[in-house]
């Protein structure tokens, strides 16, 4: 079992927990008072991706902030043939379930990027669980494939070299992982600087790993 790392100084007032639902462990983030709100993180980040936010967020919400599987800390299974395992409906129970275990049967959510695909996919397969939903930086990815030019082909071109089948993207990827992840969040960040160094080193440390590689 991977330890439980803790992060006082990005996320004060938080604790730290490992859930077990659905066979897998869901490394989980959780501080507040208040209504409960779910906070998904987008690829190829981790939990600490809410650290500007969560504290503030705190102080009127009881916070959830999970890494998603295949994510951070969280259990990180083999993809399968048709990498069922990493389906946003898969990772849409897993959280359901994580809740659930929290004591929390109707919440909140807030997804960005691939959190906020999970969290679409769980509203449409648990609405009695979703209270509130907000969906950020994201747009519905058959349309997008549906829609694409050589702008956007050009623009995100990892959304075409990561679906090819394994292990095609994990062997290339391996050659330089920080190189490839940090080239990958400066193409997807507005303004240059704004990770914060300790949270760009807990996102080189889980992309080290290549069983996420694999999960992404």
């Amino acid at each position: 079992m991977t330890a439980i790392r803790k992060f006082p100084d990005l996320l004060p007032g938080f604790s730290w927990r490992d859930i077990e639902v659905n066979g897998v462990r869901i490394r989980t983030a959780t501080g507040g008072n208040g209504p409960p709100l779910l906070m998904l993180h987008g690829h190829p980040q981790m939990h600490l991706t809410w650290h500007k936010v969560a504290p503030a967020l705190a102080k009127r919400f009881t916070i959830v902030a999970p890494d998603l599987r295949g994510y951070g800390d969280s259990a990180k299974p083999e993809g399968g043939a048709d990498h069922a395992n990493y389906s946003k409906r898969a990772m849409a129970a897993d959280l359901v379930g994580v809740m659930h275990q929290l004591g929390f049967e109707r919440f909140m959510v807030v997804g960005h990027d691939r959190g906020g695909r999970v969290a679409h996919r769980m509203a449409l397969d648990a609405p009695q669980a979703v209270e509130k939903l907000v969906l950020i930086d994201i747009a519905p990815t058959a349309t997008m494939y549906a829609r694409t030019n050589m702008e956007f082909a050009r623009r995100y071109f990892w959304w075409f070299f990561l679906i090819q089948p394994a292990p095609l993207p994990e062997r290339l990827i391996s050659g330089d992982p920080d190189f490839f992840l940090e080239s990958h969040i400066a193409g997807q960040i507005k303004i240059p600087g704004s990770v914060d160094p300790r949270v760009m080193a807990e996102y080189r440390r889980c992309y080290a790993d290549p069983a996420m590689r694999h999960a992404a």
